[in-house]
């Protein structure tokens, strides 16, 4: 029987407000009863709609991690100039970070292992494909001389620092995201570029 959009709304609600209570609280301080609150159900529908508390973070880290890949390979492909696509990486990770889907983002980065072996299998093949772009856009600007570094230390360093900016940057701040991702790429090129 197809879904009707009554439920595949109240699934989407589901999936961004676990979203946030779980970046908020954490996986396992967060209760379904909350998750229903939030969403203004009864916490035995949430089980209409998924069939484990589990199951519900599997959805919004793949959800997310799919929009994650099509947003950084819709970036990559945008331009052919090896310095801009990865301006337009990093621009585009920050905006990931710090956009509508920030609070997936930081569940998909943080939380994955509060999921079972499998589903971490899954969740981390997803990882990889994400990264994969990033390696090679980077070993691109290697091979032309743009970065001296390693790409697998360069990406470890990029996530990091990426990954730290939730937790400092205000984006009602003086730093525009245009101007952090300009920042980013002046320490990663060896000659700066701007956006």
């Amino acid at each position: 029987m197809p879904r009707t959009p009554r439920l595949d709304d109240r699934r989407e609600r589901l999936i961004g407000e676990a979203a946030r209570l779980f970046r908020e609280q954490g996986y396992e301080r967060t209760s379904v009863r909350q998750l229903a609150e939030a969403v203004g159900i009864l916490s035995g529908s949430v089980f209409h709609h998924f069939s484990s508390k589990e199951e519900i973070l599997l959805e919004v880290m793949r959800s997310t991690i799919d929009h994650m890949i099509d947003s950084l390979r819709e970036a990559s492909e945008s331009t052919s100039d090896v310095e801009q696509r990865l301006y337009q990486l990093v621009r585009t990770e920050l905006e990931l970070l710090h956009g509508q889907t920030r609070d997936g983002v930081a569940v998909a980065f943080f939380q994955w292992h509060s999921l079972g072996a499998d589903n971490q299998r899954r969740i981390l093949a997803m990882r990889e494909a994400y990264e994969q772009i990033w390696l090679d856009a980077l070993e691109q600007a290697r091979r032309r001389g743009l970065i001296d570094t390693e790409p697998f230390v360069t990406r470890r360093l990029l996530t990091g620092a990426n990954g730290w900016t939730i937790y400092w940057y205000q984006q009602d701040g003086k730093l525009g995201l245009d101007d952090l991702a300009d920042q980013v790429c002046r320490l990663l090129f060896k000659e700066p570029i701007t956006g």
